[in-house]
């Protein structure tokens, strides 16, 4: 019962971010950043040291982040890094919550559990083994290996044949967050108009893109936080089609992101967006789309990026951005 998995709420700053890791790596050396928000941090080797338990030291991390960022947490302890993220969500948020590493208490926590609760099992893998009957983890657990093998795949089935026992054999593998860009857009009062929330996302990718590019980088991925008038946050985050900083393709991928939360009727007070994975612009190949308005569409941001060069950032801004009823 030695691993943490830590999820700090209301974060949304990248440097703060850092800032949390680099605290967490003066309790053990073994941390794991999985960001925007939550890292994994394996304290086997600490213990002794600070004289104290798991759960202890998961109160320190708790007291020092909350007296010195004034952030709230909430810390999962169990065996392995599944049943940490698991007991973590396992109630309300800004808590210590422990799974002692029990063949027992593990099987009775997880029985109930919906078989969306295991980490990797999405919204497709969950309607997939529903039609099953394998709407639960009791009753994954009760399948046969072989059975969860057909209907998944060897590697898949395997792994969640493990999962649903509480088995993971992942270990905590000390890793610094990629490199990424992030832009934050905070509205005067809650938002609830849709055309002023793609109006605020279209303002951030047009600063993302111009940022990137004058840095010479591309992303390979777009994370996207929005947090709600109750503080409550929703994260996205998905592959580009292709490494790129092109602010068009940041702007549909966006708007994308909006169409699927579905945010017409949410009050949103924050969008958060980053550029994920950044890789040197001279190293991301693009697809030649043969399209005119395509290389029109560069064209005029090549030129829109020496205005701003000379002018200043607003020299030259998507007029969509100021419009409330953008689309």
């Amino acid at each position: 019962m030695n691993i943490l998995y830590i999820h700090f709420h209301d974060l949304l700053d990248e440097r703060l971010y850092r800032h949390l890791l680099g605290l967490l790596a003066e309790y053990t050396p073994l941390v794991q950043a999985l960001p925007p928000d939550a890292a994994l941090a394996d304290v086997s080797g600490s213990l002794r040291y600070f004289g104290t338990d798991a759960a202890g030291l998961a109160q320190r991390i708790r007291a020092r982040t909350g007296g010195l960022y004034g952030l709230h947490s909430t810390v999962g302890v169990a065996a392995n890094p599944l049943l940490a993220r698991m007991v973590a969500a396992d109630g309300p948020p800004s808590a210590v919550r422990t799974l002692p590493d029990d063949l027992d208490a593990v099987a009775a926590f997880l029985a109930d559990k919906p078989a969306a609760a295991l980490h990797g099992v999405g919204p497709a893998t969950s309607r997939t083994l529903s039609s099953y009957g394998l709407d639960s983890v009791s009753r994954i657990a009760s399948a046969p290996l072989g059975t969860l093998q057909r209907i998944l795949g060897v590697t898949a089935g395997r792994r969640l044949y493990d999962a649903a026992r509480g088995l993971d054999p992942t270990p905590v593998i000390p890793a610094a967050p990629p490199r990424s860009m992030s832009a934050e857009h905070r509205f005067e009062q809650d938002e609830l108009d849709p055309g002023r929330q793609r109006a605020a996302l279209l303002a951030l990718t047009d600063r993302l893109g111009l940022q990137l590019r004058t840095e010479a980088q591309a992303a390979q991925a777009l994370t996207l936080t929005v947090r709600y008038a109750d503080r409550s946050t929703t994260t996205r985050t998905r592959k580009l089609r292709e490494p790129t900083a092109h602010t068009p393709s940041l702007t549909a991928l966006a708007y994308a992101f909006h169409d699927q939360l579905a945010l017409q009727r949410a009050r949103v007070r924050v969008f958060s967006l980053r550029a994920e994975n950044l890789i040197t612009a001279e190293l991301a190949s693009r697809q030649l789309l043969f399209d005119p308005d395509d290389e029109k569409a560069r064209l005029i941001e090549a030129a829109t990026d020496r205005a701003r060069s000379k002018f200043g950032p607003g020299a030259a801004q998507p007029a969509a951005a100021h419009r409330p009823g953008a689309a």
